[in-house]
């Protein structure tokens, strides 16, 4: 007990507020994502040819490319060579662009979560609209939308943990967060390298799984009744 009662002495302080990290990226990123999916899943739906061409080759693209691709290129692209500075503090600017990326990346996610969602509202709930004189982003806004996210909350609330996971891709922008102490610990203490794997994973399910139970709570709760 003596390793393990030495690491918690000298990383137990640092441990909270790596976690601390992933859960500020994935709060910010489930907003910044959610508002970008809403926007491309209209686009989706939309009467116009251009802008569903536009919505699914976003979705296509970035589904279909590495998150650490995205990290990267905002890092080493955006930043190292195009010089676009968000912040003059060298973390807060790297974790700007981590959110930015983490943002992007699950938006396609969200987008699918939301057409699933679309899928779910009857067909004559838009006809009907469309006959009281509403036009696509009215009809959208006050009737496609509110049910349609009642049915994709299970959905959303998946792309949610996964996000909440992904966020350890942040450690490619130089963002301190769990995973990279995790790595520092394993380094400095081999020793003890089961009980830095098992208080990281634990630390995760502690941050996923009311997340999950949330997620089955809202949508028995919400669930449009049919």
């Amino acid at each position: 007990m003596e390793p393990l009662s030495t690491l918690l002495e000298q990383y137990g302080s640092q441990v909270p507020a790596a976690f601390w990290m992933n859960i500020r990226l994935a709060l910010l990123a489930t907003l910044g994502s959610f508002v970008l999916g809403v926007l491309l899943a209209l686009c989706r739906i939309s009467p116009v040819a251009s802008l569903r061409a536009l919505g699914a080759g976003y979705v296509h693209v970035v589904r279909n490319t590495p998150l650490t691709i995205l990290m990267l290129l905002g890092v080493l692209a955006v930043w190292g060579q195009l010089k676009v500075t968000f912040a003059p503090d060298f973390q807060l600017n790297f974790f700007i662009y981590a959110v930015i990326a983490l943002s992007l990346y699950h938006a396609a996610f969200m987008c699918e979560a939301i057409r699933s969602g679309v899928n779910t509202v009857p067909l004559g709930q838009a006809e009907a609209a469309r006959a009281i004189g509403l036009g696509f982003l009215p009809a959208a806004r006050l009737v496609i939308l509110p049910q349609a996210l009642r049915g994709a909350i299970t959905p959303l609330g998946n792309t949610v943990i996964a996000l909440t996971k992904n966020t350890t891709v942040a450690a490619a922008a130089s963002v301190a967060e769990a995973s990279v102490l995790m790595k520092t610990m394993i380094e400095f203490r081999p020793d003890v390298m089961v009980a830095i794997f098992l208080t990281f994973a634990i630390g995760f399910c502690l941050i996923v799984i009311p997340i999950g139970l949330l997620t089955t709570w809202a949508s028995d709760k919400w669930a449009v009744a049919r």
